[in-house]
């Protein structure tokens, strides 16, 4: 029932392309693994062999802390609706920050709103679809505007200032470089 493709093709694109939510999963060498569930319109394929997503802030910043380490990273997306289907995106990923000169060429990409934390840009090695039988169905009713009504009020200085507090490390401590002098290890 699996599929592999090197790259992704224009109904895969399509599929995406109506999906309100997408996985991520990334891992040191040691150390916890993660898997975040992301939403906000934040996903773009820039073609069939690279996709950006943008990384509003939040409580953690484990993929930044690991692709440090290990730029292996995997998106994956449901079909909840319809016709059943996983697909699977495996690839590298580096991180752009806001001080970084690409910033802003890709920031036009996405919907302005407040929080924006970084863009993961991943270079696709393999797509994998498979069945999807056993995912339930379940209807999109809305985004949450949680995340917008929080980061709004702070602004950019105190966006800055809860990554100083909270983002600068990963639950295991390593690194995320969320902020220029934040690059050595804890551990």
């Amino acid at each position: 029932m699996a599929e592999k493709f090197p790259e992704l093709s224009s109904s895969l694109i399509a599929f995406i392309e109506n999906q309100h939510m997408f996985f991520v999963g990334t891992a040191r060498s040691s150390g916890t693994v993660n898997v975040s569930p992301k939403g906000m319109d934040s996903l773009r394929i820039l073609n069939p062999n690279k996709l950006i997503w943008l990384n509003y802030t939040g409580s953690g910043n484990e993929s930044a802390a690991h692709i440090i380490e290990n730029p292996r990273m995997t998106i994956m997306l449901c079909s909840f609706e319809l016709k059943p289907l996983i697909l699977r995106i495996y690839g590298n990923a580096q991180s752009i920050h806001p001080r970084d000169e690409l910033w802003h060429e890709y920031l036009n990409l996405f919907p302005e709103k407040s929080g924006a934390r970084q863009f993961f840009i991943m270079d696709i090695d393999l797509v994998q679809t498979s069945c999807g039988f056993a995912v339930p169905f379940y209807k999109y009713k809305e985004d949450r505007n949680a995340l917008v009504k929080w980061s709004g009020p702070k602004g950019e200085e105190g966006i800055e200032a809860y990554w100083q507090e909270k983002n600068q490390h990963s639950i295991d401590g390593f690194p995320t470089e969320i902020l220029k002098d934040s690059v050595s290890d804890k551990t």
